[in-house]
């Protein structure tokens, strides 16, 4: 018996702190998102895949901005930032992308026009779309580098739209630009930004002269929010032959955005662009063109969101799309798009869309060349988030 007691404590004494040692739990190794977080850089990025089929030859003439396939399917874009913005002192951002698209946003000396359509020949599919450095302080944050622009209700970064095609106006305004800006909060309703750069998307200046840009945001109630900018500088005129004289260019636009209930948003954009194009004898002309955009989006249900776009938007002589095919015509454009979206979840989105682009001009073709005033389309977009 006595064995018994004793050999049952020896047990119960190296027992002991094996069973502590099993209760006690290793401390779980940091993730790298705990990591990122506790370090104050922030990871996101998309990809963004689209089929996209058209009724007329998008290669001969096309209002697209991005997606003037025929019957393809691409990669569009894959877009990754990596940013630490701390309220206070110094930061940066760097904003890549890589795909399709990317061969269109490339800034000058390595931008390649096909002739106004916002399209390009060739170049690479990736592109350094953003890196700044930053300084903030108090209400005030100053930015140099290489920034995408003030303008326009739709951006670069897709997940943000909520069409999967993009509007004519967005291939009307620039998308980057690379200089220094400075953004002042003079209160929770209003911000003030001006800045310096090289012009429409130029990472070198083509000419001495700089561009400036001015604008205001505006949140005189929650549900509203308004953008004003202007950028007036010189530009390299549209189509002009080498070593043509560059002209005076100003971009005036205006967004907002309102949200009437909770489930429903109407926004409204409003584009006008001038150059002034130097001539013999220091004359003078000004070609111009404007545009307007409405956008009606609508929650069904958590998951299932649809959206209306229409637009508007007048090409004076042709400046913006290949005057020397059209060089005499005022063509004037309409579109209208339908686009349903399902929110599968936070980081999956799946888009169905359809457009009609009308002109008043016979601007499209067939794929036998026959002219059209119309061409319709058809979109399936999926975006996944990280």
């Amino acid at each position: 018996m006595k064995k018994l007691i004793l050999a049952s404590a020896v047990s119960a004494l190296f027992a002991a702190p094996a069973t502590a040692l099993a209760q006690a739990k290793a401390p779980a190794a940091p993730t790298l998102d705990k990591v990122l977080e506790a370090s104050g850089i922030s990871v996101s990025g998309y990809i963004d895949a689209m089929y996209t089929h058209s009724d007329k030859d998008q290669a001969a003439f096309s209002t697209r901005v991005f997606d003037a396939e025929n019957n393809s399917f691409a990669l569009r874009q894959f877009g990754l930032q990596v940013a630490k913005q701390p309220k206070e002192g110094f930061g940066g951002l760097v904003n890549i992308t890589v795909g399709k698209d990317a061969q269109v946003i490339h800034s000058f000396p390595e931008l390649v026009s096909n002739g106004g359509s916002g399209l390009t020949a060739g170049g690479p599919m990736f592109d350094v779309t953003q890196a700044f450095l930053q300084y903030s302080s108090g209400p005030l944050t100053v930015m140099a580098g290489k920034f995408v622009t003030l303008q326009g209700s739709e951006v670069i970064w897709t997940p943000t739209n909520v069409n999967a095609s993009h509007s004519i106006l967005f291939g009307a305004i620039p998308f980057t630009h690379t200089g220094v800006r400075a953004t002042w909060v003079v209160s929770d309703t209003v911000s003030l930004i001006a800045g310096v750069n090289n012009g429409w998307d130029q990472l070198t200046d083509s000419n001495k002269a700089k561009t400036a840009e001015l604008g205001v945001t505006l949140n005189p109630i929650k549900p509203l929010m308004i953008t004003v900018s202007d950028y007036y500088g010189k530009e390299t005129v549209p189509f002009a032959t080498p070593g043509a004289a560059d002209g005076k260019r100003n971009s005036f636009n205006v967004v907002a955005s309102y949200t009437i209930i909770d489930p429903l948003t109407i926004g409204a954009e409003i584009l006008s662009v001038s150059q002034d194009i130097p001539g013999a004898g220091g004359a003078t002309t000004k070609a111009k063109y404007n545009g307007a955009a409405l956008y009606v989006s609508y929650m069904f249900m958590p998951k299932l969101r649809g959206v209306l776009r229409g637009e508007s938007f007048d090409d004076k002589n042709g400046f913006h799309f290949a005057p020397a095919a059209f060089p005499t015509s005022d063509t004037k454009y309409k579109e209208v798009t339908a686009t349903v979206s399902f929110l599968a979840s936070d980081s999956f989105e799946a888009r169905a869309e359809v457009r009609r682009d009308q002109a008043n001009n016979a601007v499209f073709s067939d794929s036998t060349g026959a002219p059209s005033k119309n061409m319709t389309s058809a979109a399936l977009q999926g975006i996944y988030k990280f």
